[in-house]
């Protein structure tokens, strides 16, 4: 029974201790980014298989798509209205110079892109709007695309005819 040590005794051999580390520095997280000199801010949106790509800064309130101005590019009300509401909600319409280069799908896909571009970009451009642009559900996502044909059936949905006999 002479092995056994007695846990209250010290060892014989001093052990050394390792040095406490250096307390690291925590790594903040970075403040969003403020609006490039000018005040020039870019937003994407998507819709469907539309993409546009958004670029706002100050001025006196053209507003492109395209090379074209927004009552030429959308011939419908309901388009026209979808692309501009960001600006309106915001009311900004006057004061910002917006230019937008939206491509793929069709124009209602087109509007729907360019309003949730318009809204990103202006988020960026001023974080207060985002509550307002919030409650209108601008910065929402629409993720509805179109169904895939599946094979033995002429459409996403549709059927052949069924025959009894």
């Amino acid at each position: 029974m002479a092995d056994q040590t007695d846990p209250t005794t010290e060892p014989t051999s001093p052990v050394e201790t390792p040095a406490p580390l250096a307390a690291t520095p925590e790594v903040a997280a970075a403040p969003a980014p403020a609006p490039a000199p000018g005040g020039k801010t870019h937003g994407i949106g998507r819709r469907k298989a539309s993409v546009a790509r958004v670029r706002v800064q100050p001025g006196s309130g053209k507003y492109l798509i395209n090379k074209h101005e927004v009552d030429k590019y959308f011939c419908r009300t309901i388009d026209r209205n979808d692309a501009v509401a960001p600006l309106e909600v915001t009311e900004t319409a006057g004061s910002l110079d917006v230019t937008v280069r939206v491509n793929g799908g069709g124009l209602t896909g087109h509007a729907g892109a360019v309003r949730l571009g318009l809204a990103r970009a202006l988020k960026k451009y001023d974080p207060s709007f985002d509550a307002v642009l919030r409650e209108h559900n601008f910065l929402t996502v629409d993720a509805r695309r179109v169904e895939r044909k599946k094979y033995g059936q002429p459409g996403a949905r549709k059927r052949f005819q069924f025959s009894k006999r």
